[in-house]
C-alpha cells in the first residue's frame, strides 16, 4: 500500500482544515487507517485511527471532540476533518495503515505511512 497525504497548510487559530490520504491498491477496505502527528521537540502522536469498515473510530484525547477521521472505500481515501485548531496542533501529520490492528494507539501496529503534510496554525 502507498500513502499519499495531502491538504496541509497555514491556519489561523480557531479555523478548519481537511487532510486527506489516497491510497493505491485494491485492498485498501481491509486495512485500518491512522493519523499521527509528529511536532518539533514532541513526541509523536496517533490523534485518530478508523477501522476497516469505518465503523470503529479512535481519537486521541487532545483532539477529541475536534478532529474528525473519516474514509470513503470507494475513493481509497482517508480523511482528517480538524476543527477549532490552535497553535499547539502545529506538527507534520503522517497517515498510516495496519493490516491487523489490535490498539489504535501503538505505532508498530501500523505497517505502512505516507509522507508527511505540515499543519502550521498561527495565533
Amino acid at each position: 500500500v502507498q500513502l499519499q497525504a495531502s491538504g496541509g497548510g497555514l491556519v489561523q487559530a480557531g479555523g478548519s482544515l481537511r487532510l486527506a490520504c489516497a491510497a493505491s491498491g485494491r485492498t485498501f477496505s481491509s486495512y485500518a487507517m491512522g493519523w499521527l502527528r509528529q511536532a518539533p521537540g514532541k513526541e509523536r502522536e496517533i490523534v485518530a485511527g478508523i477501522s476497516s469498515t469505518g465503523a470503529g473510530t479512535f481519537y486521541s484525547d487532545p483532539v477529541k471532540g475536534r478532529f474528525i477521521i473519516s474514509r470513503d472505500n470507494v475513493k481509497n481515501t482517508v480523511y482528517l476533518q480538524m476543527n477549532s485548531l490552535k497553535p499547539e496542533d502545529t506538527a507534520v501529520y503522517y497517515c498510516m495503515a495496519a493490516r491487523n490492528l489490535r490498539d489504535y494507539r501503538k505505532v508498530p501496529e501500523y505497517d505502512y505511512w505516507g509522507q508527511g503534510t505540515l499543519v502550521t496554525v498561527s495565533s
